[in-house]
């Protein structure tokens, strides 16, 4: 199959939607299909390469297609918008696969019989997404218009109805789209995924940090955390936890210097004086991530409460401590509770709460035993949420489409 793959975004990009999107491209194409990625060019001089930058082989089924920049930020869309719509009616025999709801409600606007099959993948009820971001932001100044509310949901409803095939990431994102919308067939849920990494070593042994093999260590515990900063991330929560538990270390891989959310989490840091007991990386290569993470005895993903992260969020970072074998603790949101069980294949605990994650780490500290039935159980969830294996899923959506 052929595939046109539409990204208005600058490319490579350091956030979750650049590694979403080249991992399933290549993961896609490494499954026979030809696909054809578009994108803004990246705004680093000189370019880098997708490839190298998201730690990726060269395959030659999937192609980079640079849409060429130009000046002012309404005209560089409005010439995207332009382009893909010129590569979609150029060849009827491809299809379009696309996360971006204008660029697909522009393309569902031309009859079925001049244009490819469209497929969408939503990541959130457009709404809903626009009106809690203000808060989840700390950016009042982003509070969206009514008109803009309308143009969302006019969109929104468009691309649910005339889409030839639509997917979710989560299973209640689909209920919210069909409430609201109602009831369409083909539409698929397909959640996100990450690397397998493979561990050589035996057993029990796997699942521990490389110095504490032995035994022997007497080194402090370190929980970790990989990703944005964002403060419905929670990040703020981990580090008000770590403070309840002084035997622990914390890890934090991730926040770009000098950027707001770094540095809102540095004064948490600094005011509860925890600079000897946390570091914070920054930004890592994509590779790097993974070996970094290997190093901690416990990961966590502290989401707070919103509509995003309680029924949208297919969090890149879970699929990847999954991997790991490491015991996990989440907060424990619906969306989170699609992938993992309280006291299987985690602990889950209530977002927003210090003392309750707290806890949690306690638990794990004071219970080795505990914390590799839970690593195991976990990393035995990994192989379905694996990049190949959203390629898979998602053929289902693509070949339906096409049928059309």
């Amino acid at each position: 199959m052929r595939l046109l793959v539409l990204a208005d975004t600058r490319f490579p990009i350091e956030r979750a939607n650049g590694v979403q999107t080249m991992a399933t491209c290549h993961a896609l194409a490494t499954r026979g299909h030809d696909v054809t990625l578009v994108v803004r060019p990246d705004t680093t001089q000189p370019a880098r390469d997708p490839f190298a930058f998201y730690g990726l082989p060269h395959i030659a089924r999937l192609k980079i297609h640079t849409v060429p920049a130009i000046t002012g930020a309404k005209a560089q869309r409005a010439h995207f918008l332009l382009t893909a719509l010129r590569m979609a009616l150029a060849d009827r025999d491809v299809t379009i696969y696309t996360r971006d709801l204008g660029c697909a409600s522009m393309l569902l606007q031309v009859p079925r019989a001049r244009r490819p099959a469209v497929v969408y993948e939503s990541h959130g009820l457009s709404v809903a997404v626009a009106e809690e971001l203000p808060r989840l932001l700390g950016n009042p100044n982003l509070t969206p218009s009514i008109q803009k509310l309308k143009r969302l949901d006019r969109r929104e409803r468009r691309v649910w109805a005339r889409a030839d095939a639509y997917v979710t990431i989560t299973r209640l994102l689909a209920g919210d789209l069909q409430a609201r919308y109602g009831p369409r067939q083909r539409f698929f849920v397909v959640p996100d995924g990450a690397e397998r990494v493979l561990i050589s070593l035996g057993a029990d042994e796997a699942l521990m940090p490389p110095e504490r093999r032995s035994g022997r260590s007497t080194d402090p515990k370190t929980a970790a955390y990989a990703g944005h900063l964002y403060p419905w991330k929670g990040v703020d929560i981990f580090v008000r936890a770590l403070a309840l538990v002084p035997e622990m270390h914390g890890l934090i891989i991730g926040g770009h210097p000098g950027e707001a959310d770094r540095l809102r989490v540095q004064k948490v840091i600094d005011s509860l004086q925890l600079g000897a007991r946390i570091t914070i990386t920054g930004l890592v290569p994509q590779k790097e991530v993974v070996p970094r993470l290997t190093a901690a005895d416990v990961l966590v993903l502290p989401n707070t409460a919103s509509a995003i992260s309680e029924r949208y969020t297919s969090p890149l970072k879970l699929f990847e401590y999954l991997t790991l074998g490491r015991p996990i603790i989440a907060s424990d949101l619906p969306a989170i509770r699609e992938v993992l069980t309280d006291g299987r294949t985690a602990l889950l605990v209530p977002p927003g709460d210090p003392p309750a994650l707290a806890t949690a780490l306690r638990r794990i500290a004071a219970d080795p035993a505990l914390g590799i039935a839970l690593g195991k159980a976990a990393q035995g969830l990994a192989p379905e949420y694996t990049w190949a294996r959203r390629a898979e899923r998602l053929e289902g959506a693509l070949e339906d489409a096409a049928k059309r």
